[in-house]
């Protein structure tokens, strides 16, 4: 019994291990990505436990949380790092992020469920995101719930091409678009605990 307490322990610091790798070797191409990928893997784990996730399904959101951006190691960097507005054909390669995310996720078989959450987390409620258009309860929980945390921390974080927006501000957006890009209930959420996300994102 000790020897397979011991082995579970072991194989999870393994995957704890892999993923700080992961997410290291892109913040070495990325440095806005530094400090993001943990705010949004805070949020996301602290949004699910209230949602009533929990046990494996709960773990499995938060590790694809720290991961949703690790696809961005295969967009070119003069796009990536660009201080201007993209254009068309630069957005397109950004865009493509999701899907290099799941395919170096989905190698691994003990990763492919992580895969999937990470492939939808830029798809939108009203089934107009991107890459495959899903809509509403058909994209996974996870992704929408990373949908959230994600588009918090990036519009109260300085960027190359703009300042970060208040934290006011930046709710009154994700409030406008309750039930067209973000998944109602999840916005509820973030709605009624408004100092405790503002205290995640003033950690920076």
């Amino acid at each position: 019994m000790l020897r397979k307490l011991l082995f579970s322990f072991k194989k999870d610091q393994m995957y704890h291990d892999i993923i700080e790798s992961l997410v290291t070797a892109l913040e070495a191409k990325d440095y806005y990505t530094r400090g993001h990928s943990e705010r949004v893997a805070f949020m996301t784990y602290e949004i699910s436990k209230k949602l009533g996730l929990k046990g494996i399904e709960l773990e499995n959101i938060h590790m694809a949380a720290h991961l949703h951006d690790i696809g961005k190691i295969g967009v070119p960097d003069n796009v990536l790092n660009k201080t201007g507005k993209l254009l068309l054909h630069e957005w397109e390669y950004m865009k493509m992020h999701p899907k290099i995310g799941y395919d170096i996720l989905s190698k691994s078989d003990k990763l492919k469920h992580i895969s999937k959450v990470v492939l939808s987390h830029h798809e939108r409620w009203d089934g107009r995101g991107y890459p495959n258009g899903l809509a509403k309860t058909a994209i996974p929980l996870g992704s929408r719930i990373i949908a959230v945390a994600d588009s918090i921390d990036a519009m109260t974080s300085n960027r190359p091409y703009r300042e970060a927006m208040s934290f006011e501000k930046c709710i009154n957006e994700i409030l406008i678009n309750k039930g067209l890009m973000f998944d109602p209930v999840v916005v509820e959420y973030v709605e009624s605990n408004l100092d405790f996300m503002k205290s995640i994102i003033n950690y920076k």
